[in-house]
């Protein structure tokens, strides 16, 4: 996927996962949902062969969105699904790489908040 669509896509992703991070503090399924999906992607960037860290997950989540929108989703379509809890995991895990860690150390395993 490239060009204009692609920035169309990054765009949005960038969106929801925002909005979805800020929900979480006063949603608490929400925050359980993507604490699940959040210990998904590590394991999964991790097993990899990857560092989590802020590259790793962009990867991961550019090539998430990419194949969610090859197999039919697309952003906004409905209410809260898999693949919307699923970037917002995401942006959650890249909020936390910055944290007072270095960028090579995983975020705690549990939402605080």
């Amino acid at each position: 996927m490239t060009g204009e669509f692609a920035d169309e896509l990054h765009a949005i992703i960038h969106d929801i996962g925002v909005a979805g991070v800020a929900k979480m503090a006063e949603t608490p399924g929400l925050a359980a949902e993507v604490d699940q999906h959040a210990a998904a992607v590590r394991d999964i960037v991790v097993a990899s062969g990857e560092r989590l860290n802020e590259a790793s997950l962009l990867d991961y989540l550019h090539g998430f969105a990419e194949a969610a929108v090859e197999r039919g989703w697309w952003p906004g379509s409905g209410g809260p699904d898999w693949e919307f809890i699923r970037v917002v995991a995401v942006c959650w895990l890249l909020s936390k790489v910055g944290e007072d860690a270095p960028a090579d150390t995983p975020p705690p395993p549990a939402f605080e908040g």
